[in-house]
């Protein structure tokens, strides 16, 4: 079997400021067998250097057998000079390929991904809310008052959810939003009694049996983050997810001043960054995005390396439907999953429409799907509104 072409895509989506566009592609081959991948930098400011390195990695392929996914994933990290050491661009074109290429060989052995990574050691995933300050329905909207956060905490808790995840600190109680000169450094009082009112709200209004995943998107500083942990600890956090710029030793620094657990992950990429934080004990909880990571083949080797250090794996999964079913199969096969993320922006018609299967959790837990391969790929939606180039 070999690869004969490629389409590339960055899909357009319902969100009026572009700030949603996917980048997918689908791999097709000389035996009618076909699969589709993701690179998971749908927001932020590298949509297009995204879309611009699939082309450039796509050429790359043309004539492999797409059966030998480590094959190709070396050669994509060895011979492209900027693959060793990469980043999130690099590695999202070689995570793109790599999903595709693993969808592909489900489908050329009839099985669901979870059976060629090693067996489903269960069938429902523990799930959370994730991004509730931009509220819990299906449209975005900012979550600005104590209220207004504690409603739609209540709402996914009456869903099911005995997990959520909020950033209490990306909107002003105006409607604007926090900048730099806001989040770093010591933080004054009123900025940490405005972010205690909303966590203390919450936490109120659901109860003590419910998680709460405290996220902080690297927008604060060591200072800032261990200040706001050292408050709001005693509401009972989950975890503190990327409450700095990752690095191992800033990471570690929030870690030691506040006991709290750390998770970080979706700007890490690769077993060679990952193991900093191992030895230096810097992470209890990892999120690498299967989307930036290096695909399916390289996530699934982190979270085994994971495992020997009793560190715990939650996938980052904030993409398209492509990236919920990645992410599904890899936390169902491996010994230390702890959790999933179901992103608000999954019950969004523009990002559910994207993929012929609408897969969503029911009472708070996610089923795998059994479909060979990935169990979904990409709608008549989505190469229909997208940009889209054809590498062979």
């Amino acid at each position: 079997m070999k690869i004969t072409k490629v389409d590339v895509l960055h899909l357009k989506t319902g969100l009026k400021d572009g700030h949603w566009r996917p980048i997918v592609c689908r791999i097709y081959t000389d035996e009618g067998i076909y699969g589709d991948g993701e690179a998971a930098l749908a927001y932020g400011e590298a949509q297009f250097a995204a879309f611009g390195m699939l082309q450039n990695f796509a050429k790359l392929i043309i004539g492999m057998d797409p059966l030998n996914h480590e094959i190709i994933w070396d050669k994509l990290y060895r011979s492209t000079f900027w693959g060793q050491n990469g980043g999130p661009v690099i590695f999202s074109g070689i995570s793109a390929i790599d999903i595709a290429l693993w969808d592909i060989k489900g489908k050329y052995y009839n099985a669901p991904l979870y059976q060629l990574l090693g067996g489903k050691r269960r069938s429902r995933l523990r799930t959370y809310a994730s991004q509730l300050q931009f509220g819990w329905g299906e449209d975005i909207v900012p979550q600005l008052s104590p209220q207004d956060y504690a409603r739609e905490a209540r709402k996914a808790v009456a869903e099911g959810y005995d997990a959520i995840k909020i950033d209490f600190f990306t909107f002003t109680p105006e409607g604007g939003k926090y900048g730099d000169e806001d989040r770093l450094g010591l933080l004054s009082p009123s900025y940490v009694n405005v972010i205690e009112g909303r966590i203390k709200a919450v936490r109120e209004a659901i109860g003590p049996d419910v998680d709460i995943i405290m996220e902080n998107h690297s927008f604060t500083d060591a200072l800032s983050s261990s200040q706001l942990g050292n408050a709001l600890k005693k509401y009972g956090i989950f975890y503190y997810e990327e409450p700095t710029t990752p690095t191992p030793r800033l990471s570690k620094f929030v870690h030691e001043e506040t006991g709290l657990p750390i998770a970080n992950g979706e700007r890490i990429y690769t077993r060679w960054q990952f193991i900093e934080y191992f030895l230096e004990n810097a992470i209890q909880v990892i999120q690498p995005d299967i989307g930036t990571c290096g695909g399916i083949t390289e996530t699934k080797k982190v979270c085994d390396m994971a495992y020997t250090f009793d560190v715990g794996v939650q996938i980052h999964a904030c993409g398209s439907p492509l990236s919920t079913a990645a992410a599904l199969h890899i936390e169902c096969a491996i010994p230390n999953f702890a959790i999933h993320e179901h992103h608000t922006y999954a019950r969004t018609r523009y990002n559910r429409e994207l993929c012929i299967y609408d897969y969503q959790p029911a009472e708070g837990k996610f089923e795998v799907p059994d479909l060979p391969g990935l169990g979904n790929e990409l709608s008549e939606t989505a190469f229909r509104n997208c940009d889209r180039v054809t590498v062979q």
